[in-house]
């Protein structure tokens, strides 16, 4: 099924079966579609909450986190999209703060592809309408929504005027789908963080805030280029608004003033840039009122599953008790770098590393990044994905100098000879993280 996407639920099932058939035509790139088939279903983007569409390589899950935490903080009502999920297809919307409901999400994906007809819609294309359809028919005081691949052609990038648009951390990740070649985009063999720089801000809009983090010079020149040409005013960090991490504080200024803010509970010290952005966003737009003290509430109260998550009490935790677990679902260099650093202070006892990933990642350098941090590694598959087979993760592994290397057929077949010392860290695939969530009983909510 594309995108593992699977339900218990038969009606929505039926709906995800319909969706399984469907493929991006080949050749095929842009937004016409997904303008004709929302137009099919009454505009539903044009009467929407007013919404905050974010866009980045690394962070950007994190950041809709923290906007949501922050907004519901001040007693708002708040729809929230997301990609991807980690269970099921449900934790991708948030209708008024709680999970959309099977029969609601069953509902919406008909329509959707009844309505559709001879458009021949992508699989994110239908979803992306019935999102929005949703959050057009549902009241709320604001919409979260995370742009999922890329921003210039990514079906969410459809809102004319949102409250504020944002741009987390860059990287290269997708580069199959942002590095092709383009007689509109720069060149992806000059400069490839500027060609990812294009695509991304490709979510400015005419008169709506553009909010970003710092970058490299080049990139920074090329969001001024895009944001100047799409009318959108832009804040930039270190620019126009500053953030700096402390020991036990975000020490934040822009024009309206300073503010003292609490650091994340949310472990990795990069979560404080995630929560930092959210705060210029809020601050930097005219639409939502939030006060610092939500802001502050929203900071602490943050959680987001598969982000060096500690994971609790369960049926795979319980294979090996007084361990500790950490789950990742971290997939490029930019969040392999994030993890080694979290490693990194977490002591001498040693670190078991249960990996899988997918095909088309670059695992190469994802291993040699965290390499120095890891005392084993167990290569596995990804069941119903298009992973990489455990003997050649192995290998990588070697080859990034890991010394204790193994594979094996699933994960608790990976515990099984581990010690219980040390943590037992299972990451490199948000997949392999939906699975581990639910060996463990885990489930987001």
């Amino acid at each position: 099924m594309k995108d593992f996407a699977i339900s218990e639920d038969p009606a929505v099932q039926k709906q995800l079966d319909r969706l399984g058939a469907l493929s991006l035509p080949q050749g095929r790139i842009g937004l016409d579609v997904i303008h004709e088939l929302l137009a099919r279903l009454g505009n539903p983007e044009k009467r929407m909450p007013p919404v905050f569409h974010v866009a980045g390589t690394n962070g950007k899950g994190s950041t809709c986190a923290f906007l949501r935490a922050m907004l519901e903080a001040e007693g708002l009502t708040v729809h929230v999209a997301t990609k991807p999920h980690l269970v099921r297809y449900n934790e991708r919307i948030r209708v008024g703060g709680k999970l959309i409901s099977d029969a609601m999400l069953a509902s919406l994906l008909e329509e959707v592809m009844d309505t559709a007809g001879d458009l021949s819609p992508s699989f994110f294309e239908v979803t992306t309408a019935a999102t929005l359809l949703a959050f057009a028919r549902e009241p709320a005081d604001a919409c979260v929504i995370e742009v999922g691949l890329g921003g210039r052609f990514d079906a969410t990038n459809v809102m004319e005027r949102p409250a504020a648009c944002g741009i987390a951390s860059l990287g290269i990740d997708h580069d199959q789908f942002l590095l092709n070649e383009d007689p509109d985009a720069p060149s992806p063999t000059d400069n490839p963080m500027v060609r990812i720089a294009f695509e991304k801000s490709g979510i400015a809009r005419p008169g709506s805030p553009l909010v970003t983090q710092n970058y490299s010079p080049d990139v920074v020149a090329e969001v001024e280029r895009r944001a100047g040409l799409a009318g959108a005013p832009l804040h930039m960090r270190g620019h126009d608004w500053w953030a700096e991490a402390g020991s036990d504080a975000i020490a934040y200024r822009d024009k309206h003033g300073r503010l003292d803010l609490p650091l994340p509970t949310m472990p990795g010290a990069h979560q404080a840039d995630n929560a930092a952005l959210a705060v210029a966003m809020l601050r930097l737009q005219d639409t939502v009122t939030v006060s610092a003290a939500a802001m502050a509430q929203g900071i602490r109260e943050t959680s987001w599953p598969a982000r060096l998550q500690k994971l609790g009490d369960g049926p795979l935790t319980e294979l090996l008790p007084g361990k500790h677990f950490l789950l990742d679902g971290g997939h490029n260099p930019d969040a392999a770098t994030a993890l080694e650093r979290y490693l990194q202070d977490e002591g001498d006892a040693p670190i078991d590393a249960i990996v899988g990933m997918m095909a088309a990642k670059d695992a190469r350098r994802f291993l040699a990044i965290i390499a120095p941090r890891i005392a084993s590694l167990t290569a596995v598959p990804i069941p119903g994905n298009d992973c990489l087979a455990p003997e050649v993760l192995a290998d990588l592994a070697r080859e990034a100098g890991i010394a204790n290397v193994s594979t094996a057929e699933d994960v608790p077949s990976a515990l099984a000879p581990l010690g219980k010392d040390g943590t037992a860290l299972i990451c490199g695939s948000l997949y392999l993280a939906g699975k581990v969530l639910t060996l463990n009983r885990e489930f987001p909510d």
